[in-house]
């Protein structure tokens, strides 16, 4: 593959991620006939047409994805070079995503805003998304880095804890269960709880805390999309919820939400600082890895004593 370029690679990359010459040509900053002269260029170095012509638009073929693969090995390898070189002279720069899962978004903010604050030549892009979504994102390497809970171990990730997680139940302040000590599970037993959807971190502790699936078809339960959501529900009197005790610090500090002394609870999970294996581990990622678990805790929310 004599006489390939690094903008070649480039367009490869760019028509990939686009799926269109113009759109492609766009985000590089050329004209689409630049770009089709690139294209054209590195098929005759390679010696087979690298995209087909789809209903979806301009798909790599499979040449093109061994060239896509190739190109972005290179690219990684040439960020890691220059976050290196930067770190020579003593600066950590270079651009770092950041996927948050939706209960982290209550601290992760102030913990980036802090870390931004130490690494300002750091281009930091926050991404928020459930469990699911922040998952699909680093299987498919679209964020560098990720604070979550619960890992999958399907998933080929260096994942490492930094701080405690608790789940609790909260209740409406007026609530007569509010204030008893030690309260039996079936004090609870027909109690309306307001629960996420499937899928999500805090369904699955809810559904281990009550040993099993619940369903949505019972006066029990009714399903919520958002923590937020869920907190406004339970203020109103509409039922109780198993959530995230970092979620509702506030809340409960400012008396518009109680904590129930329920046992078997709090049940204690971790918050993990994740990333695929396979990504390289540039400057700025290894920058906020290490700023996570040294100082992570640090920024979690603390729930008043109840």
């Amino acid at each position: 593959m004599r006489g390939l370029t690094l903008k070649q690679l480039e367009a490869v990359r760019a028509i990939a991620r686009h799926g269109v010459l113009n759109g492609a040509a766009s985000a590089v900053g050329i004209t689409p006939s630049a770009m089709t002269t690139r294209l054209k260029e590195l098929e005759a170095i390679c010696g087979f047409e690298l995209f087909d012509r789809t209903s979806k638009g301009l798909q790599a073929s499979r040449a093109g994805a061994v060239v896509l693969d190739l190109a972005n090995q290179i690219d990684a390898a040439v960020q890691l070079a220059q976050g290196e070189l930067s770190a020579l002279k003593g600066v950590v720069s270079g651009s770092l995503v950041v996927g948050i899962t939706s209960t982290a978004k209550y601290y992760a903010p102030r913990l980036i805003a802090e870390f931004a604050s130490r690494f300002p030549k750091v281009d930091i892009t926050l991404s928020v998304g459930n469990r699911v979504e922040t998952i699909d994102a680093l299987k498919r390497l679209k964020i560098d880095v990720a604070i979550m809970g619960r890992p999958p171990d399907w998933l080929n990730l260096v994942s490492e804890p930094f701080g405690e997680h608790p789940m609790i139940m909260i209740g409406p302040p007026d609530h007569p269960l509010v204030g008893q000590v030690g309260i039996e599970k079936s004090a609870i037993a027909e109690e309306r709880f307001l629960m996420r959807e499937e899928g999500s971190g805090t369904r699955v502790v809810f559904e281990e805390f009550f040993h099993g699936p619940v369903k949505r078809d019972t006066h029990f339960s009714i399903e919520i999309g958002s923590n937020e959501t869920i907190k406004q529900g339970v203020m109103a009197g509409l039922g109780l919820a198993v959530i995230s005790a970092h979620t509702v610090a506030f809340e409960v500090e400012t008396g518009r939400l109680a904590v129930l002394d329920v046992k078997g609870l709090p049940i204690m999970r971790t918050w993990y600082v994740a990333y695929h294996a396979e990504k390289a581990l540039l400057p700025a990622m290894k920058a906020f890895r290490e700023f996570t678990l040294a100082e992570g805790a640090a920024h979690l929310p603390r729930l008043p004593e109840h």
